[in-house]
């Protein structure tokens, strides 16, 4: 069991550290190929917090654990909504503003129960993939667009200040072959985290007589959720709550449809009765839960990040007692 437990943890610690490294490494590309820094925000920045999700489901998928695969999407996204906002809420209530009422949170409600429809026949197969993953690219090229018409001059330096703090380069110019290292050397720590999250997860739920689907809706949805956890508080503390919350968003977005659909590609998922029957809707409702604590006052203030957190409280008690 020890060795089980440390596999997962040497495997999240590489995770986190290659989701790092792969961002940096990205950023640096995307600025060599002259993007602008809103474009890199918008697409490689928000994409890289869930690249630990993303190796794992997909490593997990290839190696048929599917409920692990499927349980990670799943249970990041309710401890996103539930522990993450509710933990960045409690250090510093979160005022809403930009996108994230009119265009993100429906967008995000819309896929969410996009994605419980498509698992109530038993299966995510290669033509809900598509679909969903057409989505992604469909959203974000106008997500991209729109706020490229709306960018102020102060978000502007926003975005280029982000660009910058992960830059590789002293001199902000940074070099193609450090690039390409990087996003190389970002590449295989990803894969041997995953490998090693996988495969201890898999040995760990046989030890302590847990299906593979509590495992991945718990300790493997935590934990590659590390870099959301540190993003949004360290952006609250900064009262970036834009930031915070945006960040949430883009990540349950991009959970569903980016990381199932890349997954269901690679081999269709079959989804195991118990979350068709009982997380799902834990996920729909946590999504659903949103639309209040978003409209009322245009913020999510500390007893509303205490509720949050209650209901994540809850929903692992009823998850382990079962």
């Amino acid at each position: 069991m020890l060795l089980s437990a440390v596999l997962i943890l040497v495997g999240i610690v590489l995770l986190v550290a290659g989701g790092e490294v792969l961002l940096r490494g990205a950023v640096a590309l995307a600025t060599l190929l002259r993007m602008t820094p809103a474009v890199i925000g918008l697409t490689v920045v928000a994409a890289g917090t869930s690249v630990p999700e993303l190796a794992v489901s997909a490593i997990a998928a290839m190696q048929g654990s599917t409920d692990i695969s499927v349980g990670n999407v799943v249970g990041s996204n309710i401890f996103n909504i539930t522990f993450i906002l509710g933990l960045a809420a409690l250090v510093s209530p979160l005022a809403i503003g930009g996108n994230t009422i009119k265009l993100e949170y429906p967008v995000l409600a819309v896929v969410t129960f996009l994605c419980v429809a498509a698992c109530r026949d038993g299966t995510i197969d290669r033509h809900d993939a598509a679909l969903f993953l057409a989505i992604y690219v469909a959203f974000t090229a106008y997500l991209v667009s729109l706020v490229r018409r709306q960018m102020n001059e102060q978000e502007k330096q926003e975005f280029s200040g982000e660009v910058k703090e992960l830059g590789v380069a002293a001199d902000g110019h940074p070099r193609a072959w450090v690039s390409l290292l990087l996003i190389a050397a970002g590449v295989a720590l990803l894969g041997g985290g995953a490998e090693a999250t996988v495969r201890g997860a898999v040995e760990l739920a046989r030890l302590l007589g847990l299906s593979e689907r509590v495992i991945g809706l718990t300790i493997v949805a935590g934990g590659t959720g590390l870099p959301e956890v540190v993003t949004s508080l360290v952006s609250s503390v900064r009262g970036r709550d834009d930031v915070a919350i945006g960040n949430v968003i883009g990540s349950n977005l991009f959970n569903i449809l980016c990381i199932l659909g890349l997954s269901a590609l690679v081999a269709p998922l079959p989804i195991a009765p118990e979350i068709i029957a009982s997380d799902n809707w834990w996920l729909l409702g946590v999504t659903l839960l949103l639309f209040p604590l978003l409209f009322t006052g245009l913020r999510i203030s500390r007893w509303e990040g205490v509720l949050l957190l209650a209901v994540y409280g809850t929903y692992l008690t009823l998850l382990l007692a079962r």
